[in-house]
């Protein structure tokens, strides 16, 4: 076998963490505000985009832009290294259209980029490095000490009190497409990428039709998915999903966006695979953008799961799934 070079086609390109996530709206008024209730931080604007941030070190994760037409503007992985970047704009195949490497001029944290089109259904992609972080910001949420009926863990006399407010955004955390070929995504994903799935879900005849991917990083704990995509027959992104602080704050959240009158899309509930407790509502635009928390950690010693598609295997507790979500 040759050895591993910046452009080798045999090195795969080593993605870190996803970092943000970008819309184009129409709308974008509407969008810019459903943006502060659901718990963003407006980070800067420049031109047609406006940035926003979670209390985390990113410094955006979402980018709305104003435009003629609304769509979805494809997620950024952040890169180990510079090399990666190179190997990207050089060995992805021709129909990728990838770009060379380009600066960040003005987006939030600055860095580098190469932006490519996924080569089945054409969505954009990014990768991005060199990004400068921003300091962390208090959440204004207490760690909770919860009281059980046989461990009591909060002092006498003290108490738990909040306010009525959005939710507050950590980090991205996933984002999930509908793809017209399941086979040829995941045979492009896996051969260029350090994705591997934590979770097959197979169809009756035995044929996989979703997978939830986490990035291969060794022994370093990771989410248990940052990118999922089913198969269906129309390309379009499904969601983007955000942590929020707690199971608190992420009801309160809903509460929040319920009296602002959002339309719900599913929750709140739990999910079975990846675990978490999530909360999913559409934006003006017709988006659906997720708050989770409690979710799943794994590292390489994890193997893949394997899951027959129903129901039930997507929540343990919650309401019923809407037809709404399983488009």
């Amino acid at each position: 076998m040759a050895a591993a070079s910046p452009y080798n086609s045999l090195k795969k390109i080593n993605l870190v963490r996803i970092a943000h996530v970008y819309y184009k709206h129409e709308k974008i008024d509407e969008a810019k505000q459903f943006m502060d209730d659901f718990g963003f931080v407006e980070a800067g604007q420049v031109g047609k985009k406006t940035y926003y941030r979670g209390y985390g070190t990113e410094p955006f994760v979402v980018a709305l832009e104003a435009a003629t037409k609304t769509e979805f503007g494809g997620a950024a992985f952040v890169v180990e290294s510079e090399e990666d970047l190179e190997q990207a704009a050089r060995t992805l195949p021709n129909e990728c259209k990838a770009t060379d490497v380009y600066d960040l001029k003005d987006a939030p944290g600055g860095g580098r980029c190469v932006t490519f089109y996924d080569p089945v259904d054409g969505f954009p992609f990014h990768l991005v490095y060199g990004q400068t972080h921003v300091e962390p910001r208090d959440p204004g949420f207490p760690t909770l000490k919860i009281n059980y009926p046989t461990e009591k863990n909060r002092g006498g006399n003290q108490f738990q009190r909040f306010k009525k407010r959005p939710a507050p955004v950590h980090k991205l955390g996933h984002f999930g497409m509908c793809v017209t070929d399941f086979a040829k995504c995941y045979d492009f994903y896996t051969k260029y990428f350090n994705f591997h799935p934590s979770e097959l879900v197979h169809n009756d005849e035995g044929v996989n039709k979703t997978v939830f991917f986490r990035l291969n990083r060794g022994s370093e704990l990771v989410d248990h998915h940052c990118f999922f995509f089913f198969e269906g027959p129309k390309m379009h992104v499904h969601h983007s999903s955000f942590e929020t602080h707690d199971f608190d704050a992420q009801v309160l959240g809903h509460d929040w966006l319920r009296h602002k009158g959002y339309t719900n899309c599913w929750g709140v509930g739990r999910h079975v695979m990846g675990s978490q407790i999530f909360d999913y509502w559409f934006d003006p635009s017709g988006f659906i953008l997720e708050h989770y928390v409690d979710g799943d950690l794994l590292d390489m010693t994890e193997p893949t799961h394997h899951t027959k598609a129903a129901p039930d295997n997507l929540h343990v507790w919650g309401p019923e799934v809407p037809a709404t979500f399983l488009q």
